[in-house]
Formats: structure tokens, sequence, C-alpha cells
């Protein structure tokens, strides 16, 4: 059970916290739905990552934007929607077979999740005021991670609007800002870090030795959304299967990475439970 009296970096000195991509999903399960979050639950995540799109009259929904010809069978994009007509939609499985599940909005989800686990809210740039709102109005601005890429209209509205919330910048193989950010006053606790070869800067065991000193938190993704878009140097989901599990999350937990996001989160926490950390 994650003790949110104490920070993150705090929790993750005690194991390597595992984050649910999307939740669990698979077979009848879409990702990002309410039984992916409930099955993440059960599988032992300690965060769960979801999206988040906004309707064109100001609705906030768990969904990954411009996934919905994959996983409505819409072509229509939810940012072109009324939250009315996004209520009455129903995901498709992994089958393409139509299910019971609807999207939800970001209220429900952050709801049910209130003093359950970390949530890392993906697409925060979406509209960061609006959506550190909503975080408020649900009291979980202790569980809450927001992350988004390196903008300086997204630092502005971090500055003005969240500077309290736990930040986590997306970095590409060299870290230049979290530094800065802790100057401007944003609460960045870590990076979520991208690296093609196991010899890049924010790799490397010097750069996460250094980030721990100053109580900051390494996130890397064992995660496979496209077989071309390399996001950690194929110490992966796939190749924990292919290969072995020391190879996959095994490699990332001994480099010292402090959370991994996988969508296969049991079959990570039962290899990690009991390794030592890196």
């Amino acid at each position: 059970m994650i003790d949110f009296d104490k920070t993150i970096f705090e929790n993750s000195r005690e194991k390597v916290l595992l984050c649910a991509h999307r939740g669990v999903s698979g077979a009848n399960i879409p990702c990002n739905s309410m039984a992916a979050f409930k099955a993440a639950l059960l599988s032992g995540a300690d965060m769960i990552e979801l999206d988040v799109t906004k309707s064109i009259d100001g609705g906030f929904f768990v969904f990954h934007p411009g996934m919905e010809h994959a996983h409505l069978r819409r072509k229509k994009l939810i940012s072109a929607m009324r939250s009315e007509r996004v209520q009455k939609l129903r995901f498709v499985n992994q089958d393409d077979c139509p299910t019971d599940y609807g999207v939800c909005t970001l209220e429900e989800v952050l709801d049910f999740l209130r003093g359950k686990c970390y949530i890392n809210v993906d697409k925060y740039w979406t509209d960061i005021p609006g959506i550190t709102a909503c975080i408020r109005k649900c009291g979980v601005e202790k569980q809450v991670v927001v992350k988004a890429a390196i903008k300086e209209k997204y630092i502005a509205q971090l500055q003005e609007y969240a500077p309290d919330l736990m930040f986590m910048p997306i970095v590409r193989e060299k870290d230049e800002i979290t530094d800065a950010l802790v100057e401007k006053g944003i609460r960045c606790i870590g990076a979520e870090v991208l690296f093609e070869t196991e010899d890049a800067p924010v790799a490397s065991r010097d750069y996460i030795d250094a980030m721990h000193r100053k109580g900051r938190i390494v996130f890397a993704n064992a995660i496979v959304y496209d077989k071309d878009a390399v996001l950690a140097a194929g110490h992966s989901d796939d190749n924990a299967f292919l290969i072995s599990p020391a190879h996959g999350w095994g490699w990332l937990a001994e480099r010292g990475f402090d959370i991994i996001q996988t969508d296969f989160c049991a079959l990570a926490a039962d290899y990690l439970s009991g390794r030592p950390r890196g």
C-alpha cells in the first residue's frame, strides 16, 4: 500500500514502483476503461497512467486522443463531439467486437482512484488550467503526477496554476530541464526519460544517481506502442518475454530506475518481487 504521507521518492526507495499503462487491458477489457483501472489495482500497480482528452464543450474524458478509430470504431474525434454524445460511446475489445464499457469522465476516474495509487495524468497539456481544477475538485493532489513535453507556454501555465502538483517533464536522451524547472518554482519530482541506446545520458548510472541525490525519481518505459519507437533501448515488455525478464524489467530495475511503466503489471511485479534495487 502506498503511503501518501511520504514523498514519491521515499516510496520508490522501498521498491521499484510499477505504473500500469492505461490500466491493465486485454481480451474484453479496453484500455483507459474503469475495468482496466480495477484490473491494474488487482495486478499490484503502484501507479496508473491515463490519458485525457477534451470534448468540444469542455468535458474531460479518459481516452487517448486520436485513437477513436481503433478503440471506438469512430472516425470523429472526441474533441469534435459534445459531452452528451461522448457518454453514449462504447469501446470495442481487442477483437474489434462491441463491449458495454463506456468512456469515463476524468472526474469519475479520479474519484474512483482516490487513496488507492499514484495517478499519472498524460496529455495534461490538453488544458492545464482545466485539468488542474478537476484534480483539485477531486482532492487527489497528493496522488497525481502530471507530465508534459517542455514548451514555454506549458511552463508558464504550470507556474500559474499548478506549481504545487508533482510534475515530470518528458525528456529524450539528455536532461537539460529538471534543474531549471525547480529554479522556476515548479514541483519537478523527476523525469520520464526516453532513450534509444544504453549509453544515452539519461540511462546512465551517473545521471540516475545524481537525480537521487537531489531527491528526484527517474521513470522509464517498458511499454511498446510502436515497434519503431524505441523508448528504453529495447528493455521492453516484449523482450521480457522474447529474451528474458532480466533483459526487460530486470535491466531497468538494476540500472536504478524508480518507476517502470508496463503493460504487464502483475508479471513484472512477480518477477521484481524481492529483487534488490539497482
